[in-house]
């Protein structure tokens, strides 16, 4: 019940794209996988599928690049979840057992299943718009590695 890389740079790379767009330009991917570090290629994947899903919108050649749709920043979370992994983390039992259930639970079944209920109602109720912090100076930093 873990979230993968996928979601991370996902998450990463269309806060970027928030952050900077509304200065009127395009985002190139380039800058977003120099900016927080991250391989371009699979960066390059990842932004397609959130275009494919209308999260964000991109336009080719010269002066392309990417920037928000209209229902970017109310996007919840748990959309971008089922996007780059999918829900079956939350459905699995965290031992790989495969008849683990609350009749038959593993020794860490209840236990999960408070943190999966919690990170459930969390991405949720969460909209990428409501991690937008345009006040922190160093909001790009917390998003990087570097």
């Amino acid at each position: 019940m873990f979230l993968s890389k996928s979601f991370g740079y996902a998450l990463r790379g269309v806060l970027y794209v928030a952050l900077l767009e509304p200065k009127g330009k395009k985002i190139k991917i380039e800058q977003i996988a120099d900016k927080l570090a991250v391989p371009r290629h699979f960066l390059a994947k990842i932004m397609k599928k959130m275009v494919q899903e209308n999260i964000l919108t991109s336009t080719k050649g010269p002066y392309g690049g990417f920037s928000l749709s209209p229902i970017t920043l109310q996007t919840k979370l748990l959309h971008l979840v089922k996007i780059t992994d999918g829900m079956e983390q939350f459905n699995t039992c965290v031992l790989s057992l495969r008849k683990c259930n609350s009749k038959n639970p593993c020794p860490l079944h209840f236990q999960m299943l408070q943190i999966r209920d919690g990170m459930l109602a969390e991405f949720s109720k969460t909209s990428i718009g409501d991690l937008l912090d345009k006040k922190n100076p160093d909001f790009i930093k917390s998003i990087s590695v570097i």
